[in-house]
């Protein structure tokens, strides 16, 4: 009875430590470098986007909510940077990757091909890059 009893917790000890692992949860509130802005992260559809939902300095010297006035875009150079989506379109590449997407810069007005991965769970790298010419920064979790 006993070797059956052994052979039963190895064989349920093998299958707890051989599960697929679950992806990681990219989901919540990021705070980005120099703790300029707060980008919370969802899903959006079946994939991930993230907005600023919170800005150190929200607003211009005049004391107006800044506005993407670096857009190329003339028509959103009005729209304001707080709630504005920065990240769109990732999807899951791996348990704690996450690619396809695109990133907003409005401090330059251009969208950048961008991946995201988690290295642990309160930090978050995220690479914006031009053909081979890439950035990385690491953002870490507020909530």
């Amino acid at each position: 009875m006993r070797i059956f009893t052994s052979i039963g917790c190895g064989l349920l000890a093998m299958a707890f430590f051989t599960v697929t692992p679950a992806f990681a949860d990219v989901t919540g509130t990021w705070s980005t470098v120099d703790d300029k802005s707060h980008v919370k992260i969802e899903p959006c559809g079946d994939k991930f986007c993230g907005k600023i939902i919170w800005l150190k300095e929200p607003d211009t010297k005049e004391g107006k909510p800044k506005t993407d006035e670096n857009n190329t875009d003339d028509a959103l150079k009005s729209r304001p940077i707080l709630g504005m989506e920065l990240l769109n379109g990732f999807v899951p590449a791996g348990s704690n990757e996450w690619d396809d997407g695109t990133i907003y810069n409005p401090e330059d007005g251009k969208t950048y091909s961008s991946t995201m991965t988690l290295a642990d769970p309160k930090k978050l790298e995220v690479k914006g890059c031009v053909l081979f010419f890439c950035k990385t920064q690491v953002w870490n979790r507020v909530e």
